[in-house]
């Protein structure tokens, strides 16, 4: 990083015939540019911040701190005395990047904020929350302002939607920027509040989860029941949940399992979804680990060419694996129940089925 903060300093991009020092590194030493850009960000911020850093100097000469680190520790620096620097650093050594984020932020609060005491006048209503949208050409802009209430409610459904999705053989690692993963996940934000009403999870009831154990183990009051989200639970708290909640059984594994209305309705009520989330526990494509309430049933053979409405016809997908199947040469079937991906013949010429082993690590398909 000081290498590059003095190539910056120097203007070598400018002598070598280069746009900017990325581009510099993105052939001198193979990053891509983005990796490129974020290091000479951090370089250039760093170069002169480190002289009212001294503690995240010792540590960045040391090593034992990634760049990440260094960039939130310098982040949340800002917003702290000097002193508070050996607190953040100390803390930076033990946990993750976005860890020391919430960190500063907690600090920054305790050190600087006082709640109003029981008595005391409230302070000024903040200005009211404010939307504002816009369609330029194919795309609607959309900014706001929120409180902190509101700001801290989206901030908490948005987080665990924009997470990045896991790395797989077939994708590789997601190369999404944050902002088109957070953009990604207020879009599928969007889509859980169309479904709401009808999904099992959001019904709209005091208690509504959905768990799958074997009957001998409820009667027993042994073994262990799974939630949707692939949590355990012990069957002593099963039975607690049941005492205020309604019980709707699911038998799997009989003649019942294949609920079917044909072609009445193109959309999947909740008793086939309900029995969806039993069967695929989450997003079925091979890697993926959404959870159901993130996905939407798929008809394998489209509705519009004729196929049914049934549990033998459907399958569970997250919002971008459901638009990868529409897009792309992936297909997919049912092998014995078990939702089965044929990858296109570009990616495998041997097109050999492929299932979700991080939802059913004993799933094959032979």
């Amino acid at each position: 990083m000081r290498k590059i903060a003095e190539l910056s300093r120097r203007e070598a991009a400018v002598e070598l015939g280069y746009r900017n020092v990325a581009q510099v590194l993105r052939h001198a030493v193979r990053w891509d540019l983005k990796t490129a850009r974020q290091w000479v960000a951090r370089a250039e911020f760093l170069s002169g911040s480190l002289v009212e850093l001294p503690v995240t100097a010792v540590a960045m000469a040391e090593g034992a701190l990634s760049g990440d680190h260094i960039s939130v520790v310098a982040e949340v620096m800002r917003e702290l005395p000097p002193e508070a620097e050996r607190s953040v650093v100390e803390f930076a050594l033990a946990h993750e990047p976005s860890a020391v984020r919430v960190f500063g932020r907690e600090l920054a609060y305790r050190l600087f904020q006082r709640d109003a005491e029981p008595g005391e006048p409230l302070a000024a209503e903040p200005p009211a929350n404010r939307l504002r949208m816009a369609w330029r050409g194919e795309q609607l802009e959309v900014s706001a302002r929120l409180d902190k209430i509101a700001g801290a409610k989206l901030e908490a459904l948005i987080d665990p939607l924009a997470k990045p999705r896991p790395t797989t053989p077939e994708e590789g690692p997601d190369a999404r920027s944050r902002a088109e993963r957070e953009g990604d996940a207020f879009a599928d934000l969007l889509d859980l509040v169309l479904r709401a009403d009808r999904l099992p999870e959001h019904g709209g009831e005091p208690v509504s989860l959905t768990l799958t154990m074997s009957y001998d183990a409820l009667v027993r009051r042994t073994g262990l029941a799974v939630l949707d989200n692939r949590v355990r639970v012990p069957a002593s708290l099963v039975r607690r949940l049941a005492c205020n909640a309604g019980v709707i059984p699911v038998v799997l594994g009989g003649r019942s399992e294949a609920m079917d209305i044909g072609r009445k309705a193109r959309t999947f009520p909740a008793s086939i979804r309900r029995l969806l989330v039993a069967r695929d526990q989450g997003c079925a494509f091979p890697g993926c680990d959404r959870p159901p309430k993130h996905c939407d049933a798929h008809h394998v053979r489209p509705w519009s060419e004729g196929g049914e409405t049934s549990m033998g016809n459907a399958v569970l997908l997250c919002r971008h694996h459901h638009t990868l199947i529409h897009q792309s040469d992936w297909e997919v079937k049912l092998h014995d129940g078990t939702p089965t991906f044929i990858p296109p013949a570009w990616l495998d010429p041997a097109r050999v089925p492929r299932t979700n082993t991080r939802l059913h690590t004993g799933r094959h398909v032979a």
